[in-house]
């Protein structure tokens, strides 16, 4: 699982790639503009982006260009366009891009593209944040034993356990998720982020800004995700209360 960055000003382009590398398991965030660009790259950190080069405010390109000036290259890009020339597309990889993908992508061509780009990201020896995932079984005997047991874990703060941990480990009054190997990934993911969040919310009284610090995101990006996963704010400070 990968953290991915996609800009584009379509709509309809930053919800099929959402939705696309979202069902193989990444943590897909999406930026309509330059702007918007810059400051996801700055909080969320992606392990890879894809970036449309025509748009409305600053041009792919150009952007590109700007994090190479600014040391801020630090993740693979990969480059999109419908109606891009090979001179810009030799000129973006000139300057850091890793590789260019022309629209309509095909899903074979953007699935081969992202996995190459994180596996050259990880030659690199860049920090990675750690996936939330149950710990996986040293052999296949223990594996198939593992998926017969819920997934439990510790919210993303703290440290991580499995169902099987020794009690005397575990800190007292803290909150599990559980969740069944047997769902789907997406629906197992959103099911934790779910109780993530309503977890920090808990916590925080309620407040916004307190929950968007703590958890590392933009308050714009946090409202959205809010929204996305059916939480309400109001009601979950209401049942602290």
């Amino acid at each position: 699982m990968a953290n991915i960055l996609v800009v584009d000003d379509e709509m309809g382009i930053r919800e099929l790639l959402s939705e696309i590398l979202g069902d193989e398991g990444h943590v897909v965030t999406a930026a309509e503009n330059a702007r918007q660009a810059r400051e996801m790259r700055a909080v969320e950190k992606p392990d890879l982006v894809l970036l449309d080069i025509w748009m409305p405010d600053t041009d792919g390109v150009t952007l590109l260009k700007e994090w190479q000036r600014d040391g801020l290259l630090t993740m693979p890009v990969i480059m999109m366009s419908g109606h891009a020339t090979i001179d810009t597309a030799v000129e973006a990889t000139r300057i850091g891009a890793l590789n260019f993908l022309e629209k309509p992508i095909s899903l074979q061509k953007l699935l081969k593209a992202v996995q190459q780009g994180l596996t050259r990201g990880q030659e690199v020896s860049r920090p990675a944040a750690m996936p939330v995932r149950a710990p996986i079984a040293q052999d296949a005997h223990h594996h198939a034993a593992t998926l017969d047991k819920p997934l439990t874990a510790q919210p993303a703060a703290g440290p991580m356990y499995s169902a099987a941990a020794p009690a005397a480990l575990m800190p007292a009054e803290t909150p599990f998720f559980t969740a069944s190997f047997e769902l789907p990934l997406r629906e197992a993911r959103d099911a934790f982020e779910r109780a993530y969040f309503e977890h920090h919310l808990g916590q925080e009284g309620g407040s916004m800004t307190r929950v968007a610090e703590k958890t590392g995101l933009e308050r714009t990006h946090l409202y959205r995700k809010l929204k996305q996963l059916g939480v309400e704010p109001g009601k979950i400070a209401k049942r602290g209360a």
